[in-house]
């Protein structure tokens, strides 16, 4: 950077910088010297003490006046009992139809899991079967295994004796002599 530059830079940091300490610090100092001219000029008129809340915000000439609105807004003391006792009464059996409404889901949830330990106890014994069947399957194997294996011990055995006495592949035996 030349020198130009960074005088520019230099400049544009303080005009940041005076902005961010103005909006800061600014806003706060223009209320709290707001809120003290408002005091000083408020002085001279004493407090007023009057409430207005039940006051109508707009006042109508008897003659224009609506009163039927007015009056259907006021309820009686009985009227406005029974239609509480009434609520009442509609929450409440609101509240037993939701009531009789989860019992009944819960039953039918409570067969649906009743139906699915069933249908899981007949297929663990299913499986159960099944692997006793390989077990025994598998036992089987290995006792005809051993006696083959036994059986091809002994055929070798007599090959051998066969051979010894002259025996030779191929050759016909007569039948004459029997």
């Amino acid at each position: 950077m030349d020198r130009k530059q960074q005088r520019v830079f230099e400049l544009f940091m303080l005009i940041l910088g005076f902005s961010l300490v103005t909006y800061i610090v600014g806003r706060p100092l223009y209320w709290l010297i707001n809120d003290t001219l408002n005091t000083i000029s408020s002085n001279s008129c004493p407090p007023c003490h009057c409430d207005c809340s039940f006051q109508p915000l707009l006042s109508l000439p008897e003659g224009l006046a609506n009163d039927s609105i007015v009056d259907c807004m006021r309820q009686e003391q009985g009227v406005s009992k029974e239609v509480e006792k009434n609520f009442i009464d509609l929450l409440a059996e609101e509240v037993r139809q939701k009531e009789s409404e989860a019992e009944e889901k819960q039953r039918i949830a409570d067969i649906k899991l009743l139906e699915a330990k069933k249908i899981a106890s007949q297929y663990q014994k299913e499986a159960d079967k099944c692997n006793s069947g390989m077990e025994t399957c598998e036992e089987a194997w290995e006792r005809a295994e051993s006696t083959l294996e036994n059986q091809m011990k002994e055929t070798s055995l007599w090959e051998l004796r066969a051979r010894q006495r002259g025996w030779k592949e191929g050759a016909k035996i007569s039948t004459a002599h029997f």
